[in-house]
């Protein structure tokens, strides 16, 4: 079994037969560490998001008023070249983020990537108190009981949650406890190698989504982090500082594409445009585009209540301020107000670069406002150091 941190930062590498391999980094960045990274000023990564749609690409720079963007884009993939989050056609998503690496300009070959779909468990566990090394071994030990994968067919990583503050238990702790299949894993960093790129760096989908959020956000309020994306929702409950609760879902924007596709008898394209709200409709197309959002939409609140719910009966004591709002998925027309009378919480946009400082003759400022939702992952990761 390999053993993986949620705090180093430095990529560790395993040697095997072929060279060397990093070994994966899952999880948020401590507070502290945060901030000496922001004082270090070290070079970052290239932050690398692979959707089922499209590659994102984001790579920053640390100044001594905070960070720059240097470059940002997307890219298509082909349809099927990810599914579920596994890489069904490596050759066509790496000549994409090659490709759009080229045209973004980036020479710097050290990336990093985040994985999600059925091959990530995250998983909150109650154990009896323990001293860290000694938790350590008990999750080496252990953890097979709680996961549905063997032990020797992933990596493995955890991280000691905050006590819910109730007092009654304080002979028990609370772990989150982290698996991402090897295959799946390693199917990635082969992909980036054969692109003679240099991955140090594999996070989850929703720690990375958290890392960008407590890095920009001023305040350090309790917030439902919830990513939309095409074909899978990350939902990432933030409380105290920490992550107490995360899932994946699967469930996307591509739903509520299909449909309108499917009701309006229209190509998949315009169907994309409908759902932003940029197409005319007639009054009769009108109301069966609402009834096929209420029902979709609808579908997504639920999902979302499900895991506030539960938060909120563990944590009853640290109600929620915010859901942060993030993902392709995000950008729906009409659907923060949506949440925000189903579930009775303020929604906030996130815009990752609001607070970053950005060359505006280089980079267009609307362009950016229009794909910043879908491209806080790919910042999450590109907050990162390089240095090995």
């Amino acid at each position: 079994m390999t053993k993986v941190s949620f705090y180093v930062l430095n990529t560790d590498r395993q040697e095997f037969s072929s060279g060397y391999r990093p070994v994966v980094r899952l999880g948020s960045i401590p507070h502290q560490q945060r901030k000496d990274i922001m004082a270090k000023k070290e070079q970052l990564i290239v932050g690398v998001d692979v959707g089922s749609h499209a590659v994102k690409v984001c790579q920053l720079q640390q100044t001594n008023k905070g960070y720059r963007l240097l470059a940002v884009g997307n890219a298509a993939i082909p349809p099927g070249a990810v599914e579920d989050g596994v890489l069904n056609e490596p050759d066509e998503v790496g000549k994409a983020i090659t490709s759009l690496l080229k045209n973004l300009k980036i020479k710097a070959t050290k990336v990093g990537i985040s994985i999600s779909g059925y091959s990530v468990i995250v998983k909150k566990v109650r154990i009896e108190s323990m001293e860290d090394e000694e938790l350590a071994e008990y999750i080496e030990a252990e953890a097979e009981q709680y996961i549905p994968f063997d032990i020797d067919d992933v990596y493995l990583d955890f991280q000691r949650l905050p006590s819910s503050g109730s007092g009654k238990h304080n002979d028990r702790m609370e772990v989150m406890l982290v698996a991402a299949k090897k295959e799946v894993v390693d199917d990635y960093l082969d992909m980036l190698r054969e692109q003679k790129l240099q991955p140090v760096l594999v996070d989850v989908d929703g720690f990375a989504l958290e890392n960008i959020w407590q890095t920009v956000s001023p305040a350090d309020s309790n917030v439902a982090l919830v990513d939309i994306g095409a074909s899978k929702m990350s939902i990432n409950i933030i409380a105290d500082g920490s992550s107490v609760l995360a899932r994946d879902i699967v469930v996307g924007s591509d739903q509520l594409t299909d449909q309108l596709a499917a009701v309006l008898d229209i190509e998949f394209e315009e169907a994309e445009q409908v759902k932003l709200g940029r197409v005319t409709l007639t009054d009769e197309q009108q109301g069966e585009v609402e009834d096929v959002f209420i029902r979709i939409c609808t579908q997504w609140i639920l999902e979302i209540k499900k895991v506030i719910d539960l938060y909120s009966s563990n944590y009853p004591d640290k109600p929620l301020q915010d859901l942060v709002l993030s993902g392709g998925g995000s950008k729906v027309k009409g659907l923060v107000e949506f949440i925000e009378k189903e579930i009775g919480i303020n929604v906030v946009c996130f815009n990752p670069f609001d607070s970053m400082m950005v060359n505006e003759r280089k980079i267009d400022r609307n362009y950016l406002n229009s794909i910043a939702p879908e491209l806080a992952i790919a910042t999450g990761l590109a907050i990162r150091p390089a240095i090995i």
